[in-house]
């Protein structure tokens, strides 16, 4: 059975933050640059990071992908090369050497900060060599619905790895290794060829009846029933672990995969190296709480999930503006129903504008939504990249069109972010009577002073809100400068709280 874990807490020795609030960032995002600069960047920023309060970095997929050096990763063709042989066009990955990797991870945990490697096992891309073998087509939109009698076709699911030349894995990949593939030489149109083999009936079982059934995704489908293929992916995470040392995963595409892979995988996983390694998976599900919940179930707990029914919530505000009642922001959430299993997000790499889940947060709520996930005691937050940072690039979208996309970074959110280090913390209490306007307490513990937040989506407000006692008399200011006055704590421990229209204040102790 997979052990429950605290999204919370990490137990690697070198870390020094079991009294802070536990923060993670996505560090990339879509259109990150190229060129082999992330790892470098990376590097170059832990410092920074850390006196934000991070304390866990989700780095992209690290090792070789079909797309050589311009792709984000998600198209994985050998797992073992993390930009150190001459396979797919170069060396580098796009981010970087396997040096730089390793030396960015090395700088992350120096400053008290783990990183969060993130591993694709659903499918692989860019075999080396074709094969023949026997399958039937299928329905795109009704994967159990057979739509030819068995054929033979020709497709590229033989990976030898030249290039690596069976340095740290001889081990060759064939279509044996997979339930399906998107591609058949000479066949015309976008069909999915479920490959005959001898390692089960169909499809794999899976948690959503979606498509008839989701496993197959993308590329060259892993067969996961396969014994060989399940020990040498086995073997890939501890080698994985022992060359670079991280402190968690982010698994891709849960929903595409058994709930029983991950269970054994992760295990194994924790086992072999002999840590409560973090993991939370991606069950994109959004307004679906059920399917995650039943997923959280499938899987006896081992992994948390990233709260797509949050952010769903979180992009309705924000296109709503004042027409959003904010006392439901939270309900059906999985960090409502599971707050220690729940990675709760703004955005991500494909919900951000011009990508296929395309589902942003409006810049104008951002504010008021990192406040929601990084001052509240349930759910472990992540922030991903351009709201920090700031992102421009350019794309075609389903207009045919190019577009420009300007991604500015959220206001205030350095402030934000020290705020959930230094005063989120101890007992909350939440004042959720008012449809445009909502707040809470945080009291505070032995180490840190406490916080008031109050947040619109319409007028300004004062809201009355409890501190408690041990604050009266001492005047509160806001910490994200709206407001010049300052608020008195009253004898029995409230104060009157502002916040601007359409906005966020937070409100600490002088």
């Amino acid at each position: 059975m997979c052990k429950l874990i605290s999204v919370h807490r990490s137990n690697f020795a070198t870390l020094k933050t079991e009294m802070m609030n536990g923060t993670m960032i996505q560090y990339f995002h879509w259109y990150t640059e190229g060129d082999g600069k992330l790892w470098e960047e990376v590097q170059q920023n832990a410092e920074y990071l850390a006196e934000l309060g991070i304390t866990m970095v989700w780095l992209p997929p690290a090792y070789k992908a079909n797309g050589g050096g311009f792709s984000v990763g998600y198209d994985p063709y050998d797992l073992f090369d993390l930009g150190e042989f001459d396979q797919k066009g170069g060396i580098p990955t796009k981010y970087g050497t396997k040096e730089q990797y390793i030396s960015a991870i090395n700088a992350l945990r120096e400053k008290g900060i783990g990183a969060i490697v993130d591993i694709v096992l659903n499918h692989k891309a860019g075999g080396d060599e074709k094969e023949r073998f026997q399958v039937y087509k299928v329905d795109p939109n009704n994967r159990q619905n057979f739509i030819s009698e068995p054929f033979e076709i020709e497709s590229y699911t033989k990976f030898t790895f030249p290039g690596r030349n069976k340095k740290y894995s001889d081990f060759e990949w064939n279509f044996t290794c997979f339930t399906g593939v998107d591609f058949a030489e000479g066949e015309e149109g976008d069909f999915i060829y479920q490959i005959i083999t001898e390692h089960g009936d169909g499809w794999e079982e899976m948690t959503s009846d979606e498509k008839g059934n989701y496993d197959f995704l993308m590329y060259n489908d892993i067969e996961h029933r396969n014994p060989h293929v399940r020990e040498e992916l086995n073997y890939w995470g501890k080698w994985y672990h022992e060359t670079v040392g991280f402190e968690g995963v982010r698994l891709d595409a849960v929903k595409h995969q058994s709930p029983e892979f991950y269970k054994e995988w992760l295990q194994l996983l924790r086992a072999n190296t002999g840590k409560n390694l973090f993991a939370v998976g991606e069950f994109w599900a959004p307004g679906e709480l059920p399917l995650l919940e039943k997923y959280i179930e499938e899987t006896e707990g081992c992994m948390s999930l990233f709260d797509a029914s949050l952010h769903h919530n979180l992009h309705t505000a924000s296109q709503s503006g004042s027409e959003f009642d904010l006392r439901t922001i939270f309900d059906n959430t999985l960090v409502q129903s599971q707050p220690n299993l729940s990675v709760t997000v703004v955005d991500n790499h494909d919900t951000q504008p011009l990508q296929a889940l395309e589902a942003p947060v409006e810049p104008w709520f951002k504010p008021i939504a990192y406040a929601l996930i990084l001052l509240r005691q349930e759910g472990f937050p992540c922030v991903f990249y351009p709201d920090l940072f700031g992102a421009t690039y350019k794309d075609y979208g389903n207009d045919g069109n190019e577009h420009e996309i300007f991604l500015e970074k959220v206001d205030q959110i350095e402030e934000l972010l020290k705020l959930r280090k230094n005063n989120a913390y101890g007992m909350q209490r939440d004042y959720f009577e008012d449809a445009n306007c909502i707040g809470w307490t945080r009291e505070g513990d032995e180490e840190h002073k406490g916080c008031a937040v109050v947040i619109s989506n319409k007028e300004q407000y004062e809201k009355p809100m409890e501190m408690g006692t041990q604050y009266a008399g001492q005047y509160f200011y806001d910490a994200l400068g709206r407001f010049e006055h300052t608020v008195q704590i009253d004898e029995n421990g409230w104060g009157n709280f502002t916040v601007p229209a359409g906005n966020v204040s937070v409100w600490i102790p002088e």
